[in-house]
């Protein structure tokens, strides 16, 4: 199937219209369309926390442009990966290779997502990583391509575990998705368990897209641990927690906590369920008037949905990057790259964060507590309570395993 019948069929499966500008450019090169491609699970247990929303707020993105950069109309296209590394990594590569793409917005399974981050590299184009986690992505494999606008494994358990062993909870067990997201966020939230004075006293992986949770908790259950880790996202955290529930896990004094869920897995279970818990998120939707006017152009382009995070970061990502194409004069990523780290990300979401050297974006997060299912809407998922400076977010560039951050 080609890559424009995916994008049609995605936006179309968003409730979107087709951008008037996807079949302009006949002209010449000089006012050729700039190609932007999407990447993430479109129908899979990820589709919810990316999917067509994700397009839609890229869409917003483009539409803030006037749908074009200069003399050139941009061009969304769009396809699923379908949580598998080498779909992703061809889809990939042709969009580089044939397809004229000038950026990837990505927010695929890490696994995926690294994959890309290496083509990307080899061929100079940007890539615009939305709800990837792995912290190697502006670890030791950072690139002067890759820009992580996400949380990721090292900056979303930080914030929530100091506060809940300071809460009394001493004793840790985490269950992850195994795959290179799960098990980096695994390996941080153990360090930072420890760090913090806590103690892992056990942990337990589980395929991606598993439907049965029941070994996974009875593991946690006799474990005896205070605090029961969801090191996952998507459908699976989702299914998890419900079953968690159904174990009694909570009645029986253990408390689960998340280190990195956010709206959409919440509102699958219900806030009754979640009430209480806290997270980490560098957005929500109704955290000022910048994320309320973005939401309600996001809302109107996808059914009244409401945005995450991710989806958040695919529009914040592309001004910033469409921004840099006009400082450039080109959409070469040898000369876009730099252009995007000169100046500070700034739109209705993010108010001036610089882009360090590793290619992390450094704007402030946000610790925000689950409200009950009795408040307002159940997009009323999180009250506000805390905010985590830049500094105190993100890996110190000290500790960085990137290459780039090393002394010469």
């Amino acid at each position: 199937m080609s890559t424009t019948m995916l994008n049609r069929r995605a936006l179309l499966a968003a409730g979107l219209a087709l951008p008037s500008f996807a079949i302009a450019g006949r002209a010449g090169a000089a006012d050729a369309p700039l190609k932007i491609g999407v990447l993430c699970d479109m129908s899979g247990i990820y589709a919810d926390d990316t999917g067509p929303g994700l397009v839609a707020a890229v869409q917003v993105a483009v539409n803030e442009l006037g749908g074009k950069i200069g003399n050139r109309p941009i061009t969304i296209v769009s396809a699923d990966d379908k949580n598998k590394p080498d779909v992703g990594a061809d889809i990939a590569a042709r969009w580089l290779d044939k397809d004229g793409v000038s950026a990837i917005v990505c927010a695929s399974a890490s696994s995926i997502t690294l994959a890309v981050a290496s083509l990307c590299k080899a061929r100079n184009k940007a890539l615009l990583i939305c709800g990837s986690l792995s912290s190697d992505l502006t670890g030791s494999q950072c690139s002067p391509m890759s820009f992580q606008f996400s949380l990721d494994t090292y900056a979303g358990p930080k914030s929530v575990i100091a506060p809940t062993i300071r809460e009394g909870a001493k004793t840790w067990y985490i269950i992850n998705v195994d795959y290179a997201y799960g098990i980096s966020l695994r390996d941080e939230g153990s360090k930072m368990i420890e760090a913090s004075g806590g103690k892992v006293v056990g942990a337990t992986s589980f395929p991606l897209g598993t439907t049965d949770f029941a070994s996974q908790l009875l593991q946690a259950r006799t474990s005896g641990a205070q605090a029961i880790a969801l090191a996952c996202g998507g459908a699976d955290w989702s299914n998890l927690c419900k079953q968690a529930h159904e174990f009694g896990i909570s009645e029986g004094g253990q408390r689960l906590v998340t280190l990195t869920g956010g709206i959409n897995e919440i509102q699958a279970v219900g806030g009754d369920l979640c009430a209480g818990m806290i997270a980490s998120t560098p957005f929500y939707w109704d955290l000022d008037e910048g994320s309320r006017a973005f939401s309600a152009k996001f809302r109107a382009l996808l059914g009244g949905r409401f945005p995450n995070w991710q989806q958040a970061n695919g529009y914040s990502s592309v001004l910033h990057w469409a921004k840099a194409v006009a400082a450039a004069g080109t959409d070469d990523g040898s000369k876009v790259g730099p252009a995007m780290r000169a100046t500070p990300v700034k739109d209705a979401l993010i108010d001036g964060a610089a882009i360090r050297v590793d290619g992390q974006v450094m704007r402030p997060t946000y610790l925000v507590k689950v409200k009950p299912e009795t408040a307002k809407g159940r997009a009323d998922i999180f009250a506000h309570v805390g905010t985590l400076s830049a500094e105190q977010s993100w890996r110190p560039a000290a500790e960085s395993a990137c290459p780039a951050l090393k002394p010469a």
